[in-house]
């Protein structure tokens, strides 16, 4: 795992070596990303600088150098990521001198053998990479299908000093001198709604996000950056419901497993220490089970806990643990080690970012740092196979629940806005062991003023969007139009796709690469932690969505056929609880020991000088919120964020 830097510009370069300078300082802001070396590359006549920054996993001589030139002269590359199956890649090119045996050099063979596309579309992996063609004098950036690494790039300055600026991470692009730090006010309208900003948009004016699974190529002589898509998700989907799965529940157990197994065998290659995180829930234990059933050590395991028991899952990662026999860690974390996280946050998240659990997924990734340098998660298990609630509660509710008059729905919407989280919390708590697994939910008074904020929907795809939204950007957002997203202008085609399917791919559309693997990757890369995810392998992503819908949510309970998957090497009575999410207590601590911190970021002063928010919607809800009326953390932390963020930067300028 590594990050990259780099940029391409028609202006002369100065002979002082003030390029190489550049490219450092751009280098060194991420350096986080790959502490063990540096290495820079650059073509003055052509224009174009890359620089490289490495996290030794894989061919840990110099042999891995980057950035790295092919054999036949042609291209150099920058790379970010791991390639799996690179080492098959290099038995369909048999008569190539390799040099050592890193991915890296496996893939520009593959340049030069087979070009670029056609190589990417035959990788099994996660990336993001720059690329320069000698040849063609052109730059292609690539990212990998599902998202999992970062790449932003944009044109920034004007006349001869402009500069086409590309990267792992904003901090690097803000160290070229052309950079113009313009905050983006449509894009923080998206960060408002989704508590982040959903590619292909950036915080800043004319900076973007290379969407997944994307092709970029961009040339001084063509300037205009050309995207193209060398593989689609919702043709996969489609593709996938038009021809299912037809053997077997237990043969499709069985393929399942098969593949599983798989992409979790290739991803424990690593020539340094591997581990995994262990929550004790359905994805990271099969994950955790699966690498258990090919070591013959025993595996590092890790996870943190705490003493607020509707936050803590460490005592069943333990059960998990100690019946699987892996070599297990955990750290229960005090509210302190936690509240000292939040600092660290607007450097770690280079844009606002507002997923608390951002705070928990730090704390385990620095606990298995000491130990390891490359951690597998259990990350895009609810995605594929239906584990959200939010699916289970559409697939049971919405047929009988659309047939009730809206009117009806705002009465009973009114009712369950009546009483606190908290209060419904305490009335149902007598009544939980009567209820079905389904709505043995933890926070359960949470959910039904979630649940109440989309009563009155229309259809499906307003009902999702609701579920999925936190502030509506127009009440507070100051001088912005929300931009058009896979959400709201342009939806993908899911013509063929029921509700609960349309839901689960625009998640993993959506709120997979823009939030889950945003939060994970600059959460591990900010101690120099390698994560990799065996879910996102897409052989296993194409199958999934094969599965018949009942392979997946059955008996109203979801994953059926991954927690058959698990019960085949962990007990089920380890694994049935309500599902209770990677969370910490952040509406008590705004309540507490954040109080004057949150008082001082939401002063409305502050807020009304700076000019980006309308303050008095934000005052009533935290009024309502310290005064334990309502409960307002989400769309508090999504203000704090920003708030902390905006600070953070204003200092560093």
């Amino acid at each position: 795992m590594c990050g990259l830097v780099g940029f391409l510009t028609p202006g002369k370069w100065r002979a002082d070596g003030a390029a190489l300078r550049i490219l450092e300082h751009m280098s060194n802001a991420i350096m986080h990303r790959g502490p063990d070396a540096d290495g820079y590359w650059k073509d003055e006549n052509s224009g174009i600088a890359l620089g490289h920054r490495r996290l030794s996993i894989l061919e840990l001589s110099a042999a891995g150098a980057q950035p790295m030139q092919s054999v036949c002269g042609r291209y150099v590359i920058a790379f970010n990521g791991e390639i799996y199956n690179h080492l098959d890649l290099r038995q369909e090119m048999t008569s190539h001198l390799w040099r050592g045996h890193s991915d890296t050099e496996t893939l520009l063979a593959g340049f030069s053998s087979w070009g670029i596309a056609k190589t990417i579309e035959r990788c099994i992996g996660m990336f993001a990479f720059a690329v320069w063609d000698k040849k063609e004098h052109e730059l292609t950036l690539a990212r990998d299908r599902m998202g999992e690494k970062p790449l932003y790039y944009g044109w920034q300055g004007q006349g001869n000093d402009i500069v086409f600026l590309f990267g792992s991470d904003l901090a690097s692009l803000k160290k070229h001198p052309a950079f113009k730090a313009e905050i983006n006010r449509n894009a923080l309208s998206l960060y408002m709604r989704h508590n982040c900003i959903p590619a292909p948009y950036s915080i800043y004016e004319k900076v973007f996000k290379l969407p997944p699974a994307c092709l970029l190529t961009v040339s001084l002589k063509q300037r205009e950056p050309e995207i193209k898509k060398y593989w689609s998700l919702p043709d996969v989907a489609e593709q996938g419901v038009n021809n299912p799965f037809l053997g077997t529940d237990n043969e499709a157990v069985d393929q399942l497993e098969i593949l599983l197994k798989n992409s979790v065998r290739q991803e424990m290659i690593s020539d340094v220490p591997l581990g995994a995180f262990l929550s004790g829930g359905i994805d990271s234990s099969t994950i955790v089970a699966l690498m258990q059933a090919q070591s013959s050590r025993p595996i590092k395991t890790f996870t943190i806990g705490f003493d607020n028991e509707g936050y803590n899952e460490a005592k069943h990662a333990m059960a998990v643990a100690e019946y699987l026999g892996t070599d297990h860690t955990e750290l229960y974390v005090t509210p302190k080690q936690a509240l000292d996280v939040i600092p660290k946050l607007p450097a770690l998240y280079s844009e606002p970012f507002a997923d608390s659990s951002q705070i928990p997924t730090f704390l385990v990734s620095q606990l298995a740092r000491q130990q390891v340098t490359v951690s597998l998660s259990g990350d895009a298990g609810d995605e594929l196979f239906a584990g959200y609630n939010r699916y289970i509660q559409v697939h049971n509710q919405w047929s009988s629940l659309s047939r009730i008059p809206i009117a009806l729905r705002k009465i009973i919407a009114v009712g369950l806005y009546g009483l606190s989280p908290n209060s419904w919390n305490i009335l149902l708590k007598p009544l939980e062991p009567t209820l079905p697994p389904s709505l043995r939910l933890a926070n359960i008074g949470e959910k039904l003023h979630k649940a109440a904020s989309v009563l009155t929907s229309h259809n499906v795809d307003e009902l999702y969007l609701g579920l999925v939204s936190h502030w509506k950007p127009e009440s507070i957002v100051l001088g912005a139009q929300e931009p058009s997203t896979y959400l709201r202008g342009n939806s993908p085609y899911l013509g063929t796709l029921n509700a609960v399917q349309r839901m689960m791919l625009l998640d993993a559309m959506t709120y997979l690469p823009d939030d889950i693997l945003v939060k994970v990757d600059r959460a591990a890369m900010g101690v120099s932690l390698e994560t990799r995810t065996p879910f996102l392998d897409h052989r296993v992503v194409e199958f999934a969505w094969q599965l018949p819908q009942n392979l997946k949510l059955r008996d109203g309970v979801g994953k059926w056929a991954l927690r058959q998957v698990l019960y085949r090497h962990v007990p089920k009575e380890l694994i049935e609880r309500p599902k209770m999410g990677f969370g910490v207590p952040i509406d008590n601590w705004l309540r507490g020991p954040l109080r004057d911190w949150a008082e001082e970021l939401l002063d409305e002063k502050k807020l009304s000088q700076q000019g980006y928010f309308n303050p008095i919607p934000i005052r009533k809800k935290w009024q309502e919120h310290l005064s334990g009326r309502r409960n307002w953390q989400h769309h508090l932390w999504d203000v704090l964020m920003f708030q902390a963020w905006l600070e953070h930067q204003e200092k560093l300028n």
